[in-house]
């Protein structure tokens, strides 16, 4: 973690804490459509679902592939080949080519290269976070006009604070490229830091707060996937005011397991409003983590157009046949009918 870079102005984050609204960068204009409005107009025309390439060694060994760079890039590549034509959203999971090294990212750039010849938006699922010049060089690692990694949208962890961001946030609303800033999470473990409660930060108006008295919260406070939201809706809205885009390019991953009981347990993890974010969402839990289509629709009533289904293992399990792989997409695309662009 490097030293902040020094500036004379507020990050977003920390503007919006402190009661005043955060800027959307000046050079910001009209010549790049946002990724937000990118991904819904994809998304007309191919799957609604964002589908994953985790080459983990079990699923190398399910397609009788060896746990090695060659397997690897066969995996990868027979995924290129089934999703890069079918479905709106790919998205590559980084560590699993992290960990073969210099040769594992040569097929990382090898597939994102051919997914985009092939029309898909990629998401580099790598879940960066840090500070200062050392997260700007993140942005430019998985955002850079000129880097061999270069994606449509990236993931990345909040907890060293939303304001943070900054680096990456500006890029990619300055390239109309997207960020899904990790808020609620799937795995059991996030419970405890993503449901505590903190002040609330001013942003704009939930559904939840035209709905009922506020009272309850002002004394609570939001939890931190609620703020981690809101801090995403301020962005998108005021870029969108900037900009005239429909949808923001700042998106969330929320599981779609909140508001199931927990494994073992009654306990319910409560879901984020989503409502006012205006920007994309990334919904893993779908599938071999026990949520359904319809736990998709009862979370993202209203953000369908961008709320994207995670499905991975649930599909990945039918290669290494190309054929079986895409009609396994078809097959679970028909369970949100009812999710499309109006």
């Amino acid at each position: 973690m490097c030293d902040p870079q020094p500036s004379t102005s507020s990050s977003a984050g920390d503007s919006a804490s402190a009661g005043q609204e955060p800027s959307v960068p000046t050079h910001v204009s009209r010549g790049h459509a946002s990724f937000g409005d990118r991904l819904a107009a994809t998304a007309l025309n191919r799957s609604r679902l964002c589908v994953g390439i985790d080459p983990h060694p079990g699923l190398l060994d399910q397609w009788g592939l060896p746990a090695t760079v060659d397997g690897l890039e066969s995996f990868t590549m027979r995924c290129v080949e089934a999703f890069g034509t079918t479905v709106a959203l790919v998205k590559p999971q980084v560590a699993f080519f992290e960990s073969y090294g210099s040769r594992g990212f040569a097929v990382l750039e090898k597939a994102i290269a051919a997914l985009h010849e092939a029309g898909t938006l990629v998401l580099a699922d790598a879940k960066r976070g840090d500070i200062g010049s050392t997260m700007a060089a993140y942005a430019d690692a998985w955002l850079g006009e000129t880097s061999p990694l270069r994606c449509d949208a990236v993931t990345v962890s909040p907890y060293t604070g939303f304001g943070a961001l900054e680096p990456v946030l500006d890029l990619a609303e300055r390239q109309g490229q997207g960020v899904y800033v990790l808020a609620a999470t799937s795995n059991p473990e996030a419970e405890t830091l993503q449901s505590a409660r903190i002040k609330r930060s001013r942003g704009p108006q939930r559904r939840d707060e035209r709905r009922r008295n506020d009272s309850h919260n002002a004394d609570h406070g939001d939890s931190v996937a609620q703020h981690i939201v809101d801090e995403c809706a301020t962005r998108n809205q005021l870029y969108r005011r900037k900009t005239g885009s429909r949808f923001g390019n700042i998106g969330v991953v929320v599981g779609a397991t909140l508001g199931l009981p927990t494994q073992g347990s009654d306990a319910v993890r409560k879901a984020p409003d989503l409502s006012a974010l205006n920007g994309p969402v990334l919904l893993p839990g779908v599938g071999a983590q026990g949520a359904s289509a319809d736990d998709v629709r009862r979370l993202t009533t209203h953000v369908e157009p961008l709320a994207f289904p995670n499905i991975s293992r649930a599909i990945l399990k039918h290669g290494p046949d190309i054929g079986s792989l895409q009609k396994a997409v078809e097959a679970n695309a028909q369970d949100y009918p009812g999710m499309v662009l109006e």
